[in-house]
């Protein structure tokens, strides 16, 4: 449970319990190609967590679901229905990546994608890349294909290269979750198209951005702007795509802080929703927002208030 008081023009005091640290520590074991990190078990701790004046931010966002967090101190810095489940969308995709990454021994792998996925995209209208079928292109580039665009074409491509079918590919999520402690998380999917037993809460996202993005590889992709794949014999000039996250910003304008890297999300039924990460006055921060209010084609709430959590620090 999380404890977050906003009190206008004072500042106070809150504890909190947040991740297991278990989960995450600095004393991890990494795999030769620095790939797998695997946790230390260390038992939770609890943490003083100073809570300043927010300018009524409760108030400002308009994500139901909201959650903040201090990578550098791992510090829980401002929290909203943290721990209320809710359908994570394309932010599933974050799952996929890291599931891929640490299944995968060689990411320069060529994995063919499958022409049998296709009718299923298309019946499900879902976001694809814009790989072909039979298209041969490298692991690395489906993660990024994932990634950038939230494509269910390299989602599923990667599933059935790791696992064979999607089902099996869906099973090492939800084991990766369980693993990570989401205990308020299950995956029915790799692609995050809705389903009403497909949920997760910040909570648990929180745990998942936690433990990825230490992760050399996984980092590198979730921070990216743009990729381009190289030539195929679909393709001679290759293919490229870019950041659903910074193809929506103005990356022209100033800010105090700095954003590195995120993910999007959205269906009717989970609203928008974005997992972030970013750096200021030295210290890296993370932010999930789920279930604002529009579309894709309206104003992306879940961008705004991400950018006002980062800017109210």
């Amino acid at each position: 449970m999380y404890a977050c008081m906003l009190v206008l023009g004072v500042a106070t005091v809150a504890t909190v319990m947040f991740i297991d640290k278990g989960q995450q520590t600095d004393e991890k074991k990494v795999d030769k190609e620095n790939k797998k990190i695997i946790p230390e078990i260390v038992k939770p701790k609890e943490i003083e967590l100073p809570i300043a004046d927010k300018n009524d931010l409760q108030l400002k966002l308009k994500s139901k679901e909201v959650l903040l967090f201090d990578l550098t101190d791992e510090k829980v810095i401002f929290a909203k229905n943290a721990d209320q489940k809710a359908f994570p969308a394309s932010l599933t995709k974050m799952m996929t990546v890291l599931v891929a990454i640490e299944e995968i021994d060689n990411l320069h792998t060529k994995v063919t994608v499958p022409a049998s996925i296709f009718p299923y995209i298309t019946n499900a209208n879902a976001s694809v890349a814009g790989f072909q079928p039979n298209e041969q292109v490298e692991a690395k580039d489906l993660l990024y294909g994932v990634m950038l665009p939230s494509g269910a074409d390299a989602s599923l491509a990667l599933a059935l290269h790791v696992s064979g079918n999607e089902k099996d590919f869906v099973k090492l999520m939800n084991q990766k979750a369980k693993t990570l402690g989401m205990n308020n998380t299950k995956f029915k999917n790799v692609e995050g198209l809705h389903d009403h037993q497909h949920y997760t809460t910040a909570h648990d996202l929180m745990k998942l951005v936690q433990y990825a993005v230490k992760n050399p590889s996984y980092r590198k992709i979730f921070e990216a702007k743009q990729h381009t794949v190289a030539s195929t014999s679909y393709r001679a000039q290759g293919l490229s795509f870019k950041s659903s996250m910074f193809s929506k910003l103005d990356m022209t304008k100033k800010r105090n802080f700095i954003l590195l890297g995120g993910k999007t999300g959205y269906t009717p039924e989970s609203g928008l929703s974005l997992a972030s990460l970013a750096s200021k006055n030295g210290k890296e921060y993370a932010a999930i927002v789920l279930n604002a209010p529009g579309t894709n084609r309206t104003e992306q709430f879940n961008i705004l208030d991400t950018l006002k959590l980062y800017k109210a620090m």
